[in-house]
């Protein structure tokens, strides 16, 4: 069982493996502004895990503001709306943050910003209203994963769900979105959280956040406490990445293992980003779809750093105008966090739903090591919290073998990356991961 110190849960068990990162939080205090909308959105046809859409208009069109533009008849799929008014300019494809090229829908800003006759607050009495409702607004997870949240929320009838976990342990560094929505959004939070319970049926809800967050801590407990039947705790885990993970995230709440290839509510947990389920709230408050998200824009390369509020489809190079562009020279842009996020060739890329930071480094930070030969010291195996061995998998990407890859459970990897961060060899071990889940998806392929 957790203990309660000052009202307050603390972790049922620290997990295994993760590591010790500095966190360089420096936008925690700033408080979120919101951009000007840009004079074009580009919006690409798949901005979470899944089926991607297909264009609902057509050059030359009008579409206002929450418009619906694309959607897929797809179970695991999310539609996508517009997030200025304007003029479809074009349907094309384009490039993202990953490198890989998109259809998109690019639309010329008019400067009204009308909201569309679509958007009006949905009616939800029972779990189909529910569902129906957060795949309408186009919710996927704002975490950084990107999965179609009503997938998430549909819980089978076969499955016992008691807990519902709000992650707000933000636990890469640099990023401060979560935190900014605790602070400065907690009635949301604490409604959508409430909603949930009331539609949804579960019996435990569990904020979870890492203990680095005092001031939101004390704000959340705040809120919880507000309400009188006392069903929402706040709960402190101990500052490690990759304490936000899902799995991590039930371990450390419950108690309980998530087996390999199976899903927290295989043990009766749902686990959400606290972001998300402010928007819930919000959604069912206005009937506003997912049309703009919070980015933490910071690094030493950054003029000034600080979190922003922009719309889905503006593009980076934007968004770090906004925040005084370059006051040294790049040498390396990502987009998400230093461990898990996706260094940029470019800053011509849209912001999609699913980002939540842009940050950028100059050289006097660059710590990329030399790879050099592997000395078996072991410290990946010890920081890898799924139990892999990194090495090992290592040597059977290269060689291409599926079927040991497989037997070596690489497709549990979460590629969060602390394995390449505690390697003194500075093997590149991240991109081993994903060259071996390539090979196993290559090979299923050709049969």
């Amino acid at each position: 069982m957790s203990k309660i110190t000052d009202g307050i849960l603390k972790a049922v068990k620290q997990v295994k493996g993760g590591v010790l990162v500095d966190h360089h939080k420096d936008t925690k205090d700033m408080a979120t502004v919101r951009i000007t909308p840009p004079e074009r959105v580009i919006l690409p046809m798949q901005q979470h895990i899944g089926a991607p859409c297909s264009p609902l208009v057509k050059v030359g069109d009008h579409v206002d503001v929450g418009q619906k533009i694309a959607d897929s008849d797809q179970y695991v799929s999310a539609p996508i709306h517009a997030s200025v008014s304007g003029k479809v300019t074009a349907v094309s494809e384009v490039k993202v943050a990953n490198g890989r090229l998109l259809p998109a829908i690019t639309i010329e800003n008019d400067g009204e910003m009308t909201l569309s006759e679509e958007i009006v607050p949905p009616k939800v009495e029972n779990k189909a209203d529910l569902i129906k409702a957060i795949r309408n607004s186009g919710l996927v997870g704002l975490g950084g994963a990107g999965f179609p949240s009503h997938v998430k929320f549909n819980i089978p009838d076969d499955k016992n769900i008691d807990t519902l976990i709000i992650n707000a342990a933000e636990c890469e560094p640099f990023i401060t979105v979560d935190y900014r929505e605790c602070i400065e959004n907690t009635r949301n939070i604490v409604d959508g959280v409430y909603l949930l319970k009331k539609v949804l049926g579960f019996k435990n809800i569990i904020i979870a956040v890492e203990d680095n967050k005092p001031d939101a801590i004390k704000i959340l407990k705040e809120i919880a406490d507000s309400h009188k039947d006392n069903a929402v705790k706040v709960m402190t885990l101990k500052s490690k990445y990759p304490q936000g993970a899902e799995k991590m995230m039930v371990q450390s709440a419950t108690g309980k293992i998530v087996p390999a290839g199976k899903l927290p509510a295989d043990v009766g947990c749902v686990v959400a980003n606290v972001g998300s389920v402010a928007f819930i709230a919000r959604h069912v408050r206005t009937g506003r779809p997912i049309i703009s998200r919070t980015l933490t824009v910071s690094g030493s390369a950054i003029a000034n750093p600080m979190n922003v509020r922009v719309p889905v489809g503006i593009e980076a190079s934007k968004v770090i105008d906004f925040c005084g562009g370059f006051k040294k020279e790049p040498v390396k842009i990502i987009a998400g966090g230093p461990m898990m996020g996706t260094a940029l060739i470019d800053t011509d890329v849209p912001i999609l739903k699913s980002n939540n930071a842009l940050l950028a480094f100059a050289d006097e930070i660059r710590t990329n090591k030399k790879e050099r030969d592997c000395i078996r010291c072991g410290r990946c195996v010890a920081a890898c919290p799924m139990n892999l061995i990194p090495t090992d998998i290592e040597a059977l990407s290269l060689n291409k073998d599926a079927e040991a890859l497989s037997k070596a459970g690489i497709m549990v990897c979460m590629e969060c990356g602390s394995c390449a961060y505690s390697c003194p060899a500075g093997k590149p071990l991240v991109q081993y991961m994903r060259l071996g889940k390539d090979v196993i998806r290559q090979a299923g392929a050709k049969k």
